[in-house]
């Protein structure tokens, strides 16, 4: 028995109508039309679909499980066609986000938030790009977009700048190193260094100043929360490096000193790799709009 979707909806017209003339009109076709129609599935399926004698028009037995059928399927096929129709206007769609920044959540945090009001049908998610490699994903359309401060030349890539932000030195306000106006390298040896728990090469302390200097701290503690390391500090057991946006809140906290990397400064920039065909959609511009306005606010406070 071959089943289409014209055929569901003719069951649930002349089901909801009662008639073949008010169902024809509903469907816009003919009345002999609808007719011919019924006749040839109820030929396929061997059973009479309707009480031709009843009036209003009601269905058989057969029927009912034809217009249940109707019931479950048409609304589905209904949903897909709005969600075909907001895909091609570029009002709905797809946003899985890879974060290979551990401080980033914070950060990214407001972002979403702004996004999800102003694009409520687009799917948000979010995954730790620390687990598993992003750019690949990117590419195999496994996320849509990876926040990262590492830009590679990737056919089919493309890294939009989002905003460039310093790594801090952290300590407590009691540690011997909050005499000096900025640390540097060698600072760090004899220091227990509290950093995420990443691979060293993803951690700014490490690939923009130490791995250089070949210095190695006297030990690293692996802390998974923000709040956590801050704690740590706090408490004088050890340092650590966080972006600045990160220690905005303890700045002027008497518990911590905050202090620049070297005597210039160091400045990293993050960037927002999305896939090349995906660069104008709208919300994809909207998103990275949202992360530079977010990161104003953060900066200027």
């Amino acid at each position: 028995m071959h089943i289409e979707f014209r055929h569901l909806r003719t069951i649930k017209a002349i089901h909801q109508a009662g008639g073949l003339a008010r169902a024809a009109d509903q469907l816009n076709i003919t009345q002999s039309a609808l007719s011919h129609q019924i006749k040839g599935l109820e030929d396929q399926a061997g059973v009479e679909l309707f009480v031709r004698r009843s009036k209003p028009m009601k269905l058989s037995p057969a029927g009912q499980r034809l217009l249940r059928l109707a019931e479950q399927v048409l609304p589905q096929v209904e949903a897909l066609q709005d969600e075909f129709s907001g895909l091609r206007a570029g009002s709905s769609g797809r946003m899985h986000i890879a974060i290979e920044c551990h401080a980033c959540f914070e950060w990214l945090f407001p972002v979403l938030e702004s996004f999800r009001k102003n694009w409520p049908d687009v799917d948000v998610d979010i995954r730790p790009g620390l687990a598993f490699d992003a750019l690949p994903a990117l590419l195999k359309e496994e996320v849509d977009l990876v926040v990262s401060s590492d830009p590679e030349e990737i056919a089919g890539v493309t890294f939009t700048e989002l905003f460039d932000y310093n790594p801090v030195f952290v300590a407590s306000s009691q540690h011997p190193l909050t005499d000096k106006p900025y640390v540097e390298a060698e600072d760090f040896r004899g220091q227990t260094l509290i950093t995420y728990p990443v691979d060293r090469s993803r951690l700014d302390v490490f690939s923009q100043l130490l791995t250089k200097a070949k210095v190695e701290p006297a030990a690293i503690r692996q802390v998974e929360l923000t709040a956590v390391i801050l704690l740590l500090v706090a408490s004088n057991r050890g340092v650590a490096v966080l972006p600045d946006w990160v220690v905005r809140e303890v700045k002027y906290n008497s518990d911590y000193v905050t202090r620049p990397l070297t005597r210039d400064g160091i400045t990293r920039r993050l960037y927002a790799a999305t896939r090349s065909d995906d660069v104008e959609k709208k919300y994809v511009q909207d998103l990275i709009r949202f992360a530079r306005d977010e990161a104003v606010k953060l900066q200027s406070v």
